[in-house]
């Protein structure tokens, strides 16, 4: 039922938010010159995937875990673009390509190796990562592994159908801060 919402959902934020997507990346070609973000990520069973979003650091940045990345590099379109969470909206290709869920532990890179142990250990690598989950509206990033795999766990037990709208509209709302920049 979950990866049904994903497609729709998913296919019709493409769909209906293209002109948003086109204006955000014309205004991302002006501030960084690259607009698209696109990195690897530990996915579902450990498999990797590449993750899309609207960059909002400097192309030159380290590929890092958000928490280690430094609040310079950000740019000013890029401030806008987190605060509002526009840069997530790429990941609507994730989505529609079951590579995530809107709803999951939010992916890690491969060099968090504690981060991957902890979620290992958990079984959090069964499901699909998400866009946002309880971390994200917990306020919980990565820079605290082992609680974060704990609340992954947590989150993925027990599972329905209203967690998953009950943590989009969560993030929807503004409750979404998991992976800031300090």
């Amino acid at each position: 039922m979950i990866r049904f919402f994903d497609f729709v959902f998913s296919l019709l934020g493409l769909v209906f938010g293209f002109p948003v997507l086109l204006l955000l990346m014309i205004v991302g070609l002006f501030d960084t010159g690259s607009p698209i973000f696109r990195q690897v990520r530990v996915g579902r069973d450990q498999q990797p995937f590449t993750l899309v979003k609207f960059r909002t650091m400097k192309v030159d940045t380290a590929s890092v875990a958000t928490h280690l990345a430094s609040s310079t590099s950000i740019t000013p379109f890029g401030h806008f673009l987190r605060k509002t969470k526009l840069d997530e909206l790429p990941q609507l290709w994730n989505v529609l390509r079951g590579e995530m869920s809107f709803v999951g532990p939010r992916p890690g890179l491969f060099n968090q190796a504690e981060l991957t142990a902890e979620r290992s250990k958990r079984g959090v690598f069964d499901v699909r990562p998400g866009v946002t989950g309880l971390a994200q509206v917990s306020k919980i990033d990565m820079s605290t592994p082992k609680l974060l795999a704990e609340t992954d766990q947590k989150m993925i037990h027990g599972f329905t159908v209203v967690d998953y709208f009950k943590y989009i509209f969560m993030t929807l709302a503004g409750n979404g801060a998991g992976d800031r920049v300090r």
